[in-house]
């Protein structure tokens, strides 16, 4: 951080899609990318730590050698955007509220975890955890809850589990200055943010401004972005770095391209199989549709060989699983080999299946036919598969965005080239939002963000009890995850807690449920050469809205040269 980092100006970027809501708190309605932001929580953490806590609107924090129960004392003077204060009946309210109304996700774990809550005064809050629960990350979970205004929700009748047109009241230092919905938002700098002077805010939150300008389609956004109309891209595709900045901007000097690294746990990224759906109950048959993706031809030929293959849950980490299970990794599986496949046991850790960089590979058919025909799916005289019923092995791929079509084109070539009867549907965000969440999908190209210290989280992911819930991409349900998730949560020490997780990165690799994609191990940016950024980075977060500031003089050159229209 530079804690001596100037105030002021606009950061401005692009989201591609729309919104129509700013409660982020719900499936209903598609929220608005940062409206998130204005909320805060009693603990919050950084960008150099892992698995750390520290107070923001409480000050400090008691709990007994047990952890079997915690009070928090809140910060003097803390108040929400608007001036009212917030106390301990708006962290109460909080809890009830998402307790009661909030995703099923959520509410499933809070109430496995907390037995009660107790206001003890205007800034004190207690909570007693249930008797047995795992105490690793109680604190850390119900510290990190958002905290809502109680006279904002009754005042405006809200509920939590609808759509909002307005922005949630919140404490944080940004609050919403305008919108156009569907169009473009600005959040603006509070000046009278509580928290600005504490230790842990410095050099934060430099922006006067914040925009958001919204784009049907990535090819309208990038022109405007050329154009001068927002300054900053995060840029997350390959041909567009590889090909479309010969532009004007970056020849004269006024874009600059970045490339900082990235030290963060690999991305969790991949094409999901909808296991819901009986054609995918054999993992046969999910293994065969991953061995057509030829990634080493899309990397060279899509890419521009930009990219290294995802391999593993939590890669670029202590808890990436290799190799043959380990005697520790073996006494954890012995017990659960019956719900895992034959070779758990001795079997090295999965890998993504090697192809050359011929477009399809032929060893790769081969060997997916060969499952295919195992599973009973065989080839008849239309090219295409079918069960003894005569049902045909057809498999959509839903999307939303026209860029991934490119890559996908090649893959659905490869998987008619095995008999499957493989499709794109293309639909707006509305709809796929929809579809997403009522579960109407075969597969879904997602990233997914697992913790660096997994905990609850995994229940919702991976667990049976999240089957039906919203984060549960796979709708996995498997006895022997059950109890490794369970043994995960009950960890006492990083050690243990660093062993359990790779042997559900194994465990989850075994059972095909995924056919991992790619990643950068750097960020890739564009931006107008106004930002600046420490000299050094923390590792686990780029921190474009965090940390960096503009140069007001930078700034005032673009300008006066035209470079930026806005």
């Amino acid at each position: 951080m530079n804690p001596d980092a100037p105030k002021g100006g606009e950061f401005s970027t692009a989201w591609v899609g729309g919104f129509d809501s700013f409660n982020p708190y719900t499936i209903r309605g598609r929220p608005e990318v940062l409206s998130s932001r204005p909320m805060e929580s009693l603990l919050t953490g950084t960008s150099d730590e892992i698995g750390s806590a520290y107070c923001l609107i409480c000050e400090t924090i008691e709990y007994p050698a047990s952890r079997d129960w915690v009070i928090f004392n809140l910060r003097e003077g803390v108040t929400f955007s608007d001036g009212s204060p917030l106390t301990a009946d708006d962290v109460m309210f909080s809890y009830e509220t998402f307790r009661d109304k909030g995703l099923s996700a959520f509410r499933n774990i809070v109430t496995q975890q907390i037995a009660s809550a107790e206001v003890l005064d205007e800034r004190r809050i207690r909570y007693d955890f249930v008797e047995g629960y795992p105490r690793r990350e109680l604190i850390q979970t119900i510290g990190g809850l958002p905290v809502l205004s109680r006279a904002d929700f009754e005042e405006n009748n809200r509920d939590l589990a609808d759509s909002m047109a307005t922005p949630l009241l919140g404490s944080g230092p940004y609050r919403v200055a305008s919108v156009n919905m569907g169009r473009n938002v600005v959040y603006e700098r509070n000046p009278d943010y509580w928290g600005a002077d504490l230790p842990i805010n410095r050099g934060r939150n430099n922006y006067d401004r914040i925009r958001i300008e919204y784009f049907a389609d990535a090819d309208t956004a990038f022109e405007a972005f050329s154009a001068g109309e927002y300054t900053f891209r995060n840029e997350n595709s390959s041909v567009f770095w590889a090909t479309r900045y010969d532009i004007p901007g970056v020849r004269s000097g006024a874009i600059v391209r970045d490339v900082l690294e990235d030290g963060s746990r690999v991305s969790t990224q991949g094409f999901w199989f909808n296991l819901r759906r009986e054609k995918f109950a054999d993992a046969r048959v999910r293994q065969a549709i991953g061995l057509m993706f030829n990634f080493e031809w899309s990397n060279e030929s899509l890419f521009y060989g930009l990219y290294e293959r995802v391999e593993s849950f939590w890669g670029n980490s202590e808890m990436e699983a290799s190799g043959p299970p380990s005697p520790e990794e073996i006494a954890i599986l012995e017990p659960l080999a019956a719900d895992l496949p034959s070779d758990i046991l001795t079997a090295d850790a999965v890998l993504p299946p090697e192809s050359s960089t011929r477009q399809p590979d032929r060893h790769n058919l081969r060997v997916a036919a060969a499952l295919l025909d195992d599973a009973g799916w065989t080839l008849g005289s239309d090219g295409l598969r079918r069960n003894e019923a005569g049902a045909l092995l057809s498999v959509e791929f839903l999307e939303s965005d026209d860029i991934f079509e490119r890559i996908l084109a090649p893959y659905v070539e490869n998987l008619l080239a095995v008999g499957i009867d493989a499709r794109i549907t293309r639909v707006d965000d509305a709809e796929y939002e929809n579809r997403r969440r009522t579960r109407d999908y075969d597969i879904l190209s997602q990233r997914i963000a697992l913790a660096h210290e997994p905990g609850d989280e995994l229940i919702s992911r991976f667990g049976s009890d999240g089957v039906d819930g919203e984060f549960s991409n796979t709708g996995l349900s498997n006895p022997a995850v059950d109890a490794i998730i369970d043994q995960i949560v009950a960890a006492g020490t990083r050690e243990e807690l660093q062993l359990r997780v790779r042997v559900l990165d194994r465990v989850l690799r075994s059972l095909y449920i995924w056919v991992p994609q790619w990643y950068k191990a750097t960020h890739t940016v564009a931006y107008y050469d106004q930002y600046e950024y420490p000299q050094t980075m923390p590792p686990y977060a780029l921190g474009e809205l965090d940390f960096w500031w503009i140069n007001a003089e930078k700034a005032a050159q673009l300008r006066s040269s035209g470079a930026l229209r806005r």
